[in-house]
């Protein structure tokens, strides 16, 4: 009778012991599991590239500068409607001592006409009364009044309705100072979020990572310098055609007018001092929401340069941008602005040969740089702004 019995397995496990041979095939599955696992679990805060931390923290400043034109723009706009509060409070003020003064002779009036036999007057309800016109119709002093009393009492009533009007103009300005100010709060607390992220990055940085860094944003120059060689040969062999046509003209064709020649000129004069201005700035330190004389901000130094000139310019980039008029690159003269990103939120002054004078960012100095600093695709536009 044949046995139902199955063969042991030549296994290497015997009487739950493991063979050398099974422990070192275990061990070896255990190192290629840790192997997997260790290279599927990445660190969880992998340190960034120094590219990475360039572009962020380029973001960054971007951000803040953004944040700085809005930080002005409403600064701007709260100052005009605190001098325009103050305003309307003056006009209260006078207005109502008026009212107190005239009220005094209404009194007056009514006494008098106690005097005379009219009935005795509440003097207490004349005064407190919201319309003395009300209190003569009722207590029918007005019928024994003279022409001019009448005319003082008319008066008195059309400068209080107007005083009230004018109360209530200033109440609502209060309340839209209020928006204003709380509204720079943030615009102050948002720049300032910003520049604290940017300077932590670059603190964080080892001081081989730094010097790596300004290798970066050299070549990064040198790239832009080379471009703006470009852009000045471009405009010289634009100027020397210009000038050949002007004296030599085609049959047919007329040289420019005169006026146009004059207009270039004045221009050109303007744009001188305004250059003188700004290359005695060079040096001075970035600040947002700055206006000079000691440190400027982009917008603040571009409108002081013009005003320099006898040229006044809006506050921010978002209204200097249409305060003169539109020219291609390619036509750029010195004195333009030159403006920056989709969101006009950089302005700087240019010089000619794809160079010009700005304050950058924070942390930086009013200087000299290729229009091209930030790469071709940065530039906005160029406005003649006289």
């Amino acid at each position: 009778m044949a046995s139902h019995r199955t063969s042991r397995p030549t296994g290497t496990r015997v009487a739950g012991i493991r063979t050398p041979a099974a422990l070192a095939t275990a061990a070896l599955t255990s190192v290629a599991l840790l192997s997997q696992t260790a290279n599927a679990a990445p660190s969880a805060d992998p340190k960034p590239s120094l590219e990475e931390v360039e572009k962020k923290v380029n973001d960054l400043y971007h951000q803040a500068e953004t944040a700085t034109e809005k930080y002005n723009a409403t600064r701007e706009k709260a100052a005009k409607q605190r001098q325009r509060v103050d305003t309307l409070l003056d006009d209260v003020a006078q207005r109502t001592e008026k009212l107190n003064t005239a009220r005094e002779e209404l009194g007056t009036f009514a006494a008098a006409q106690y005097r005379t036999g009219a009935a005795a007057p509440d003097t207490a309800t004349l005064l407190l009364a919201d319309d003395p016109q009300d209190y003569f119709d009722q207590t029918q002093l007005m019928s024994r009044l003279t022409t001019r009393q009448k005319a003082a009492v008319d008066d008195y009533v059309t400068e209080q309705a107007a005083t009230t009007k004018k109360r209530a103009e200033a109440s609502k300005s209060l309340q839209t100072l209020t928006t204003s100010q709380n509204a720079l709060k943030t615009s102050k607390a948002d720049v300032q979020r910003k520049l604290s992220e940017a300077r932590e990055l670059l603190s964080e940085l080892t001081a081989e990572e730094k010097a790596r860094l300004a290798a970066i944003e050299k070549k990064k120059q040198e790239a832009a310098e080379r471009k703006a060689a470009e852009l000045a040969q471009q405009q010289a062999a634009a100027a020397a055609k210009k000038a050949a046509q002007e004296s030599s003209p085609s049959p047919g064709t007329t040289t420019g007018s005169s006026g146009s020649t004059a207009t270039d000129s004045s221009y050109a004069t303007k744009a001188a001092k305004a250059l003188a201005f700004a290359r005695a700035q060079v040096g001075k330190p970035y600040v947002w929401g700055a206006t000079g004389p000691d440190s400027y901000d982009c917008s603040g130094f571009t409108q002081a340069a013009w005003k320099a000139a006898g040229v006044t310019l809006p506050r921010v980039t978002y209204d200097q941008v249409n305060a003169g008029t539109t020219v291609s690159l390619a036509d750029a003269q010195p004195g333009d602005l030159v403006f920056f990103y989709d969101d006009v939120s950089h302005v700087g002054l240019y010089i000619g040969n794809g160079m010009m004078i700005h304050a950058p960012k924070p942390g930086a100095y009013v200087r000299e740089e290729s229009i091209y600093y930030d790469g071709t695709s940065a530039i906005h536009s160029v406005v003649r702004p006289a």
